[in-house]
């Protein structure tokens, strides 16, 4: 016989277990429903990666404007003005004192002061007096403006292509053509061309302010990789109708990373790529022009400045020939939030081993450093090697000039030193110590030590008696 208290109580039991399975099935639903919302949040949001507060036009220079509809990219780029050195390039913070010349009251350190045989190597140039280790891109323009070298030649306008936001003053001095603003810009003085820009590299220089596309904006490159592409049977090439987006996320850096020269009395700002990016084919370039950058001071040779060829080098590298662009190691790819952005805090990679290096090499952090900085090590021992070389090299060029040599007796070994002083130049300048292609600069390293030495065996030939006058 049934205990009869025991029916309500299961009854009871029952019922509970029917309002909690209804409690837990509703709190199931509502986080089901919550997690849905926030996955469609977030797909809306990498649909939607920025929002239009501001019109942006063709002619909204200022990039805090367009960083009130990119506040992320626009806070990565203001950190550009970090100093940080790694340990063969970057910068460090030296107090300066202001003057009305120089109001800075920081500079980053002097090169030539590290190396005094930079002074040697360019004796009779600007170069000479001042050149400072390289600061990030909010410097670009204050760095070019306040430099000693202002005080000690005159600077073209031309400059403005690499150190300023140039592609609105270029429109505006063409009224409405880039080219004939460029043109223009280019002839004038300095501190004239100086008045005309306010801001360093800026977003419209290398972003469509309607599609936010990349593009070139910069007059020496569009003509620089005409010429290139030419040679190699493409004629009338157009980098921004027929690059590849993958090629643009190199090409907008290749703008202003790369080697130059002021061709004519207009100061043309020419790319020297006719026969070829690496620097075979641009000493060749210039070989057949004649161009010089300066005589030398002490050895009468005339000679090349080589300016920073980044673009040249990196080609030459296996990243390039891996499909890795500039900006895949330099400005890498970040999460913020629900959205995938590049990284404007333009940098070293090597300060930012994790996201720059690890997304391809699957080592430690501490292994893909030791790596670069053995390549940069023995990168700077063979440079410092073709220094002593070179200096060696104007030394004797500069002793036999005292003694009386003629320009005849000396023409074989100041066309090596002009040879060997490119060659040279064209890996100090390059700003990767050697990383972007390393066995390239090995061998341009090696070709440099190897003229020099050439240069002394040329100095060291028996000349020809000089007739006795009657």
């Amino acid at each position: 016989m049934s205990n009869p208290t025991t029916q309500p109580e299961q009854r009871s039991l029952k019922t509970r277990l029917v309002l909690l399975t209804a409690i837990v099935s509703a709190a199931g639903a509502v986080a089901a429903t919550a997690l849905l919302v926030n996955i469609s949040e977030r797909k809306q949001e990498a649909r939607n990666p920025f929002y239009r507060v501001v019109e942006l036009t063709d002619e909204t220079v200022d990039p805090a404007v367009w960083g009130k509809n990119f506040p992320l990219q626009y806070d990565d780029y203001k950190r550009t003005v970090d100093q940080v050195r790694t340990k063969y390039g970057g910068s460090e913070a030296v107090p300066h004192t202001p003057t009305a010349a120089d109001p800075r009251s920081v500079v980053a350190q002097s090169r030539i002061e590290e190396d005094p045989r930079l002074k040697t190597m360019w004796a009779g140039y600007a170069f000479a007096v001042d050149f400072r280790e390289e600061r990030g891109h909010a410097y670009m323009l204050e760095d070019q403006t306040f430099t000693e070298r202002q005080h000690v030649t005159k600077q073209p306008g031309t400059c403005m292509h690499c150190h300023a936001s140039v592609y609105v003053p270029y429109k505006k001095l063409g009224d409405g053509d880039l080219i004939k603003g460029f043109e223009k810009m280019n002839q004038m003085p300095y501190v004239e061309a100086r008045k005309l820009v306010e801001h360093p590299v800026a977003c419209i220089d290398c972003h469509d302010p309607g599609t936010m596309a990349l593009r070139v904006t910069r007059p020496g490159f569009i003509e620089g990789m005409r010429a290139f592409k030419e040679g190699q049977g493409i004629p009338n090439y157009d980098v921004n109708a027929q690059a590849t987006r993958q090629e643009m996320r190199s090409y907008v850096c290749g703008q202003c990373h790369v080697e130059y020269y002021f061709k004519g009395p207009e100061k043309r700002l020419t790319y020297p790529w006719a026969k070829g990016l690496n620097i075979d084919n641009i000493m060749a370039y210039y070989e057949e022009n004649g161009h010089k950058d300066w005589v030398h001071a002490e050895t009468g040779a005339p000679v090349l400045k080589a300016q920073h060829p980044e673009f040249e080098m990196y080609n030459q590298g296996i990243h390039a020939r891996s499909g890795v662009a500039c900006a895949d190691c330099h400005m890498a790819y970040k999460r913020e939030g629900a959205m995938k952005i590049t990284d404007h805090h333009v940098r070293s990679p090597l300060l930012n081993i994790n996201r720059a290096c690890q997304t391809c090499h699957k080592w430690s952090e501490q292994e893909l450093l030791g790596r670069v900085e053995t390549i940069q090590s023995r990168n700077q021992k063979l440079r410092g090697t073709a220094m002593d070389a070179l200096v060696d090299l104007i030394q004797d060029l500069k002793a036999r000039k005292l003694a009386g040599a003629t320009d005849v007796e000396l023409a074989e070994a100041r066309g090596f030193q002009r040879k060997a002083q490119f060659y040279l130049d064209f890996v100090e300048a390059e700003n990767s110590s050697g990383f972007h292609a390393p066995q390239e600069a090995a061998r341009i390293l090696g070709d440099s030590i190897n003229y020099s030495r050439l240069g002394q065996k040329a100095l060291s030939k028996p000349q020809a008696a000089t007739p006795k006058s009657e």
